[in-house]
């Protein structure tokens, strides 16, 4: 499995004295194939921290020590992009790193097959995806159904994993990944299950987490739709030259506006512009006006991205990132994102993009 990137070092070895000591087990874990000197860690897949480390020496290492009884561990080094994911069901373990190999329990195991096999497929999956980025946008759409095959046949794999053990543990290391290729639906219906992994602390952990996580986009979302219906709030920001604007300068006169919210660094802002561009050019001559409120925060490589990607309308920038007054006026946690006002000022829509852009404009001018 893919070793995440940063890594927290903090040692969490007293969490683990706490437990008690029917819930946990002794640990015994070697390997070979790394360099001397490197450093290894044992980091707890819940904290993120590593619990224990080693240092190879005359081309080993080895850990030896104790930890709550299958816990969900992740064994890794920064000297490798390989890391070993392993449960603590008190069996030793041996590894490799060089071959990538893994020799242990029947669970354990099983686990570095499943791990073997999905990062064969991960390793196509991106291979394809890198491909695809060297295409024009016209060829981009002609993969589509491509795309869409791999999507299925990386989901069937960590579906069928699930699947094929829910007799066992192997299924907490694969979790995440069904969540995000198969939705939260299957998430919570699989979580809720009888199957052996789903109350695993792991787990339970990881469900708390996204619940909160959702919480939160869902009280966002409501912040900024709670603008819908409202007079606008005015902002000051400065234009490319540096001139102060309020935005009652441009809202409220007479025209509708959308009012833009995007940055020069955005891929997705940049891939809906030729709407809103396009929307420009069609309704401008009939009363319809755009203001950029840009999220850069420099402003070379905003101004490039006003000519470069033919942007004609009114400008403004406080070039300050996340923390400009836009952001927190109109709770915008995401970009791109937009308000659409009528001419006396009042919010009638947010965030509409491509084909929702374009009937909303037609329904009002056509």
């Amino acid at each position: 499995m893919k070793k995440i990137s940063a890594l927290l070092l903090a040692v969490a070895a007293a969490a683990v004295l706490a437990c008690n000591e029917s819930d946990v087990k002794k640990y015994a874990i070697s390997g070979t194939g790394l360099e001397d000197g490197v450093q290894v860690l044992l980091v707890d897949q819940i904290t993120g921290e590593a619990i224990d480390t080693a240092v190879v020496a005359n081309g080993a290492f080895a850990f030896q020590g104790k930890a709550p009884k299958d816990a969900y561990l992740n064994l890794t080094t920064e000297a490798s992009d390989w890391s070993y994911p392993l449960f603590n069901d008190g069996k030793a373990i041996q590894v490799n790193y060089a071959d990538k190999t893994l020799q242990g329990s029947d669970l354990n195991n099983k686990l570095a097959e499943c791990d073997a096999k999905t990062d064969a497929l991960m390793q196509e999956y991106n291979a394809f995806m890198e491909g695809l980025m060297t295409l024009s946008e016209e060829e981009m759409d002609a993969k589509e159904k491509e795309y869409d095959a791999w999507i299925e046949k990386l989901r069937d794999c960590y579906l069928g994993i699930v699947e094929e053990n829910e007799d066992n543990l192997v299924p907490v290391a694969f979790i995440r990944n069904v969540r995000s290729l198969a939705g939260p639906d299957k998430f919570n219906e699989l979580v809720a299950s009888d199957a052996a992994f789903a109350k695993h602390p792991y787990v339970q952990d990881l469900k708390r987490k996204i619940d909160e996580s959702v919480a939160r986009q869902q009280e966002a979302e409501a912040k900024k739709q709670a603008v819908i219906g409202q007079k606008f709030i005015d902002l000051e920001e400065p234009d490319t030259d540096g001139k102060m604007h309020k935005l009652s300068e441009y809202v409220g006169q007479g025209k509708w506006v959308l009012v833009d919210f995007w940055a020069s660094w955005c891929g997705p802002c940049k891939a809906e512009m030729p709407n809103v561009v396009n929307a420009y050019k069609k309704y401008h001559a009939k009363g319809f006006e755009v203001v950029g409120l840009s999220f850069d925060r420099e402003k070379e490589p905003w101004v490039e991205a006003i000519k470069e990607w033919e942007m004609p309308w009114i400008h403004l920038s406080d070039l300050k990132y996340w923390k400009t007054v836009a952001s927190e006026v109109y709770n915008v946690n995401s970009i791109p994102d937009n308000l659409l006002i009528d001419p006396e000022g009042t919010v009638v829509a947010r965030c509409l993009r491509g084909q929702s852009l374009e009937a909303k404009l037609a329904e009002i001018f056509e």
